[in-house]
């Protein structure tokens, strides 16, 4: 969504130097001219017309208040999505979960979860904790997840109770020869090289204010691509991370819905919940 006031402090609500000086200079000049009226007439001077002058005053500083309170909204929404990112890249699986709505989904490798006590803790608790860590909450010596979150467009409705935002990621995981993860020790069974790759998606998530505290509504990630370490993206397999396949409860750790998912080498762009800053139209394929 974008805010078409004209007076807006942010391009999709990412915050710009130009913006914020905007914004003091305005907030400036609003203060200004509330402290000229009070010293105005603290000095026996005529005053301008009172009930029209204060409405004016009191509707200026509560434009300003307001966007000064989306300013905040989307340094904590843009704070959120990393903290969930650092809390995933070190395996604190509940941690994770903790950051959802109640009613939140998660969009996820060809699948739909639901729920924060059922969906989303069945794919962070019961799927990635036991497949990564083998239960643990923290990371195994050996097991490397990271993937840096960046690039961000964060979109805060008019009424500050919902929000969209839209990341890109890069990951580098896999495991170390000497390692002991559950990752680590299939591959040492099946006699093959320990994995090691590369990985690159687009969030596009959505967010609510819940009783004052901003939440993770939709984790919607779509994996772009991946790539073994050795042989580059040039080189990667067909279904190279197999997509969910089977639902839930057929497959006990599987989604509620499953979803179409393209993959490199298809090319497939990410739908943007933005319209074009400049043009004012929406994306279409």
């Amino acid at each position: 969504m974008r805010d078409e006031d004209p007076k807006t402090l942010t391009v999709n609500n990412a915050v710009t130097p130009t913006a914020r000086r905007s914004f003091i200079a305005t907030l400036g000049a609003g203060m200004a001219a509330v402290f000229g009226v009070a010293a105005a007439a603290s000095a026996g001077e005529k005053k301008p017309a009172p009930a029209q002058t204060n409405a004016a005053l009191e509707k200026q500083v509560a434009e300003l208040a307001h966007q000064l309170g989306r300013l905040q909204d989307t340094h904590a929404i843009r704070c959120l999505q990393h903290q969930y990112g650092f809390y995933l890249d070190k395996c604190l699986y509940q941690e994770v979960v903790d950051l959802f709505a109640d009613d939140a989904e998660v969009h996820f490798n060809g699948g739909i979860y639901r729920g924060k006590d059922k969906g989303v803790k069945r794919l962070y608790i019961d799927l990635f904790r036991t497949t990564f860590t083998g239960g643990r909450n923290g990371p195994l010596p050996g097991f490397l997840l990271d993937h840096p979150t960046l690039q961000d467009v964060v979109d805060v409705a008019p009424d500050r109770q919902t929000a969209k935002a839209r990341f890109r990621c890069l990951m580098q995981a896999g495991v170390h020869e000497t390692s002991h993860a559950p990752m680590a020790e299939s591959a040492r069974a099946r006699g093959g090289k320990f994995p090691q790759w590369w990985e690159g998606g687009i969030y596009e998530n959505q967010y609510v204010r819940d009783k004052g505290v901003w939440k993770l509504q939709v984790l919607n990630y779509n994996p772009i691509w991946h790539a073994d370490f050795e042989t580059g993206w040039a080189h990667t397999r067909p279904n190279y991370v197999p997509a969910a396949s089977t639902t839930y409860p057929e497959n006990p750790v599987g989604p509620d819905e499953l979803i179409k998912r393209p993959l490199w080498p298809d090319t497939d762009v990410v739908p943007f919940h933005y319209v074009h800053p400049v043009t004012g139209k929406a994306w279409s394929a």
